[in-house]
């Protein structure tokens, strides 16, 4: 099958690499040179005999009338990444399969979350705000103030791939976990020693919430001032999903109220905020920069999930990581 590179050069060159590319090369005979969207328009290169596209980070959109004309003979794209919302749904429109690396993306982002949940729980994020010598009494003091990780509730919204990847990973802790997905039913919740519970459960008892909704309309503003206001004392908000899930406005208000309440954002909407942003300066806020997806050499795990891919679809074997319409009105 005829194959080329979609997107932009350098996203295509960071995530696959030259070994990854290389060995695409040598399975595929593709030729390295990445069809962006400029060059197709303007005729600079031809991508109407190719069967199989191979992209990541930067793929452009198209309509389902230039997928009709530029793609007339493409069967899949196989993208080196997460979401998918953003291009997929006109290629699926047009019969073109769709695979994603959103299991191999989610792998970092269920890591670095368990472990925020766990350092939150023991208090970890409050003490910085106290590291001067004349202040390590009161550090001490968190020991006491909070839960640790015997016996505390940490909540869990969206049960999807990353969410399942976190409950999997708590289930090592002697931690009660509740679960938020309106997809997902009591026995799946079950397996993993959770149990499924309203929003508004889960923000008054758990000492830590962790966002992992799926990105949608439906999902947008969900997360209120009044939930967040709602949480107990010294509890913990973490947001590794998406920021427009949460009325920003109204956190910053809860968040300047009670000083006890910490925000860990890895997302915000706008990202970054605003220079003008209180999230900059609120000491119970702490924002990291999207670090909490692939980084690194991780980002080669999603084009190995992506070849491997490839590879069972072109002997005609099963396949792990289709993304269908439907799957698109739920997942992230």
């Amino acid at each position: 099958m005829k194959a080329i590179f979609l997107g932009l050069e350098r996203g295509v060159k960071k995530v696959y690499g030259e070994e990854l590319i290389q060995r695409l090369i040598d399975i595929t005979n593709v030729k390295f040179e990445v069809f962006t969207k400029e060059k197709i328009l303007s005729g600079q290169v031809n991508p109407k005999e190719a069967e199989i596209a191979f992209a990541t980070w930067g793929m452009q959109e198209y309509s389902e009338a230039e997928i009709k004309e530029y793609f007339p003979n493409l069967k899949a794209i196989f993208y080196a990444a997460g979401s998918v919302q953003r291009f997929a749904k006109p290629f699926l429109n047009c019969g073109v399969k769709v695979f994603s690396a959103w299991a191999a993306n989610a792998v970092p982002v269920a890591e670095y979350t368990t472990a925020q949940i766990i350092l939150a729980n023991k208090g970890f994020f409050k003490t910085q705000n106290y590291k001067k010598s004349e202040n390590f009494e009161r550090m001490r003091e968190f020991c006491d103030i909070y839960p640790g990780n015997y016996g505390a509730k940490v909540g869990i919204l969206g049960a999807g791939m990353i969410g399942k990847l976190v409950l999997k990973k708590l289930m090592d802790y002697d931690v009660e976990v509740l679960v938020f997905d309106a997809f997902v039913d009591e026995a799946v919740i079950a397996k993993y020693g959770a149990r499924k519970a309203s929003l508004e459960e889960i923000f008054k008892e758990c000492n830590v919430v962790s966002n992992h909704l799926a990105d949608n309309p439906k999902t947008q503003g969900m997360i209120t001032g009044e939930l967040l206001a709602s949480m107990p004392k010294y509890a913990t908000f973490i947001n590794t999903g998406r920021g427009a899930q949460v009325k920003e406005n109204e956190m910053i208000e809860v968040l300047k109220k009670r000083d006890d309440i910490t925000a860990l954002l890895d997302v915000t909407e706008p990202e970054p905020p605003v220079n003008s942003s209180e999230l900059y300066t609120l000491p119970n806020c702490i924002l990291t920069p999207h670090i909490a997806g692939s980084g690194g050499k991780e980002i080669h795990r999603m084009a190995q999930y992506m070849i491997d891919e490839y590879i069972a679809f072109s002997k005609g074997e099963a396949t792990s990581y289709e993304v269908t319409l439907k799957m698109l009105e739920t997942m992230a």
